[in-house]
């Protein structure tokens, strides 16, 4: 192929893409607007089962050959692998939240008050040994995002990774500027 008749190719493929794309948006104007009528009429009100819950006894886009392990599965109060994951890295988000919350109450008593010299650097130990683990913790939970970005069957239920430097700059800057603070009253 010639690279004259490559680019000819080019423009008819996209004009066919036009038209279609055209159509397409016209398509979809076409039923929202009838389904807006349909409302304004009230063709919607009063349906049978109106403001009940929506039972899906079957996922219609499951393939048919997993259908059985996945009812077994939820039968016996398992998920799967991917959907245990999020929770878990949900449960780990939060524990690492509540963590830095009793960090920094616990910075608020210790510096609340006039400490001795052994005190003061017993903290910033705990501190610095807090701030590593914080670290581990992010590293774990970042894997774990990974693994189930990995997993679960769509990009579009995927999460965002975790950017461990930022999460660990806004961690120590919020005990740090509880510290601050807390010097700066007296």
């Amino acid at each position: 192929m010639t690279e004259k008749s490559l680019e000819e190719e080019i423009k008819i493929q996209a004009q066919k893409s036009k038209k279609l794309a055209r159509y397409m948006s016209s398509t979809e104007d076409l039923v929202e607007n009838q389904i807006r009528k349909a409302m304004e009429k009230g063709d919607f009100d009063n349906l049978e089962g109106a403001g009940k819950p929506l039972r899906f006894e079957e996922n219609p886009y499951e393939p048919p050959e997993v259908r059985m392990i996945h009812k077994i599965l939820k039968d016996n109060d398992f998920a799967p692998y991917w959907i245990e994951l999020g929770k878990e890295i949900d449960r780990d988000w939060k524990k690492l939240q509540d963590d830095v919350e009793y960090f920094q109450r616990y910075t608020s008593i210790i510096l609340s008050s006039k400490r001795e010299k052994m005190a003061i650097d017993r903290y910033e130990s705990k501190k610095a040994y807090f701030f590593s683990e914080k670290r581990r913790e992010l590293e774990k939970i970042s894997k774990k995002i990974i693994d189930y970005n990995l997993h679960c069957p769509t990009y579009t239920m995927g999460r965002a990774n975790l950017l461990i430097n930022e999460e660990m700059y806004k961690i120590i800057l919020s005990v740090e500027s509880l510290i601050e603070e807390i010097l700066n009253k007296d």
